[in-house]
């Protein structure tokens, strides 16, 4: 069972729009309703592939209770923690070249009392978990180091800690030792403070980021691919992309591969590398099913490519 915690979790509306003009009327030509959040994307990646897959994640309103229904709906159990506030609803609109344009609500502000219960239902969750995902930003309320504390938990109790967060909450964890961290380019490059510019300065950041306490690290960089670097050594999967359609939830779709197929080594790499490749073809954030992927689009070596230019070198 992997086990999922989502503290800001989201209702995520995405519009398929034909070009975005500012000022302008836009009409869509398509539109979906998701339940958002990373680790809600996660689960919803794992239930897809038929796994079993539990949420933790604070809910109130009618937003709250919308994405309770839609998860419900997807064979998701979902382990709620009511808050006072309502849930944050997020708009994307995604456009036919594959630029996609989000608005982010803040979320609600979480008091002594829902912190402590979210902690409260994580650990009762997590008796029965393989592995238990953390992932997103942290909701107004929750200290930088939670998630720190999180992990700590996490592994007095023998589970296995992935983290997909970034900035301050990343580097606080850091020190828990997760197993395997999930940092896109961005946030990578800001883990070390300097400007990454191809898969070699990548390869170097993720090696100052094991530095620092994390196991491992599962790095997307893209459409240029992923690196998985740990102890047992570091290799560079990629695939071939037909068209991209929408890239919510890719990071997140990467992340369930790699579990799915254990957390460690070469094969997860490629299953995560198939998951985000397919995620990107579908509508919204949609997960892929096994039904999607194309295994054998994906290659995985390790023969880095360390001279390669990122086709989006960070700033």
């Amino acid at each position: 069972m992997i086990l999922t915690v989502t503290p800001n979790p989201s209702l995520d509306r995405t519009y398929e729009v034909p070009a975005l003009e500012r000022g302008e009327v836009v009409r869509a030509t398509g539109e979906r309703m998701d339940p958002g959040g990373k680790g809600v994307n996660v689960s919803r990646a794992v239930a897809a592939a038929g796994r079993r897959t539990v949420a933790v994640l604070p809910l109130g309103g009618a937003p709250g209770a919308l994405v309770a229904a839609l998860l419900d709906a997807q064979g998701i159990e979902v382990a709620p923690v009511p808050v006072a506030g309502a849930t944050r609803s997020n708009i994307a609109l995604a456009e036919p070249d594959g630029v996609l344009t989000k608005i982010n609500a803040p979320g609600p502000e979480l008091s002594a009392q829902e912190q402590e219960l979210l902690l409260d239902t994580v650990r009762a969750q997590s008796r029965e978990a393989d592995w238990i995902a953390c992932c997103g930003s942290l909701p107004r309320g929750l200290a930088p180091s939670w998630y720190a504390d999180l992990v700590t938990r996490a592994h007095a109790a023998g589970a296995r800690i992935a983290l997909d967060t970034s900035g301050r909450a990343l580097s606080e964890a850091l020190r828990a030792r997760p197993d395997v961290v999930k940092p896109n380019a961005e946030e990578l490059s800001a883990a070390v403070a300097r400007p990454l510019a191809t898969v070699g300065d990548a390869l170097q950041a993720a090696e100052e980021v094991r530095a620092l306490g994390a196991r491992a690290v599962l790095a997307s960089l893209g459409a240029d691919g992923q690196l998985l670097v740990s102890e047992a050594g570091a290799w560079f999967g990629s695939a071939r992309v037909s068209a991209v359609r929408s890239n919510v939830g890719a990071g997140d779709a990467s992340l369930a591969g790699f579990l799915i197929a254990g957390g460690t080594g070469p094969e997860a790499l490629a299953s995560a590398v198939a998951h985000g490749a397919t995620a990107v073809t579908l509508p919204g954030s949609v997960m892929p099913a096994p039904a999607d992927l194309d295994p054998a689009a994906v290659t995985v070596t390790a023969d880095i490519p360390l001279d390669r230019v990122l086709t989006e070198p960070t700033p």
